[in-house]
């Protein structure tokens, strides 16, 4: 098991010993690993496939879950997910309990299912991937955090910030069933269908379908976003002529950009343009409550 110990409760020596008293609850016995950084993650679970490992239990948030889960991606090996971060949307979506103690029983008696990941230009992605307002607000959040400002509060500000500015992109969006040519301030691509509209806006019923979804908003104001907020709150936003709604196996985007900052399950990233998106199919196998 690896937990990242950079964040959160994985500061806390103590945090180890209580994962390995959980898991021999449940009759199991865990090999504990807090790493101090991304790469120590990275490092550690290479080294446990390189051992042979046939489980490999993730300890985070939804960044921490990406990074183990990108390295286990196209082998045979399984993996555990003890969903220790603020929103956990990866586990959500797979049913995977919330709190420590059915996490781990999850992982011990759950069965095995595979699931798709997302992938952009070679990085791998689990939940989803976004161009413009989400990535440039990180960016002042982190900035404003290293200011000593609080978390919420630096994302209120960075927010603030971003839309302020309000810049658009310039994108052509190249799909198997054709070209888009869109100017937006966002572009959104899932792993798998997102639910959109109404009290479940942000949910996936499955990650298993083998398919990107895309959404992007043509050149809407300020007071656009908020309307479409609001109809996506009412279940109207598929109404709504400038908001579109888009599927595919892989997704190019063109931008008149050599270089963009691009957030993959929150973590933000510059990469090199064209960005190139593909769904690998059943990629992973998650421990999943049977």
């Amino acid at each position: 098991m690896i937990i990242n110990g950079s964040a959160g409760s994985g500061h806390d020596p103590g945090q180890a010993e209580a994962l390995r008293a959980a898991f021999a609850r449940h009759g199991a016995t865990a090999t504990v690993t807090l790493a101090e950084d991304g790469q120590a993650m990275i490092a550690t679970a290479k080294a446990a496939l390189e051992n042979g490992a046939s489980l490999v239990v993730a300890g985070g948030g939804d960044g921490t879950i990406n990074a183990i889960a990108a390295v286990l991606a196209g082998t045979k090996v399984a993996f555990g997910v003890l969903p220790l971060g603020t929103l956990n949307h990866f586990a959500k979506d797979l049913g995977i309990p919330l709190d420590l103690e059915g996490a781990v029983a999850n992982v011990v008696n759950g069965e095995r299912k595979m699931v798709d990941v997302g992938e952009v230009n070679g990085q791998v992605f689990l939940n989803n991937s976004s161009l413009g307002l989400y990535p440039n607000m990180v960016r002042d959040r982190d900035r404003q955090q290293r200011l000593g400002r609080g978390k919420w509060l630096a994302a209120c500000w960075a927010s603030i910030v971003v839309l302020t500015r309000y810049p658009f992109l310039q994108v052509r969006l190249k799909l198997e069933e054709g070209e888009h040519l869109r100017s937006t301030p966002f572009v959104f691509i899932g792993n798998n269908e997102y639910t959109m509209e109404g009290l479940n806006i942000g949910e996936r019923t499955a990650l298993d379908r083998g398919r990107l979804s895309l959404y992007v908003a043509q050149r809407p104001g300020r007071l656009g976003l908020l309307r479409f907020a609001w109809r996506a709150l009412c279940g109207r936003l598929a109404q709504e002529s400038d908001f579109d709604v888009l599927f595919g196996e892989s997704i190019e985007v063109e931008t008149g950009h050599k270089l963009l900052r691009v957030a993959t399950d929150g973590e933000v990233t510059v990469m090199v343009t064209p960005l190139k998106y593909r769904i690998r199919p059943a990629a992973l196998c998650v421990i999943v409550p049977s």
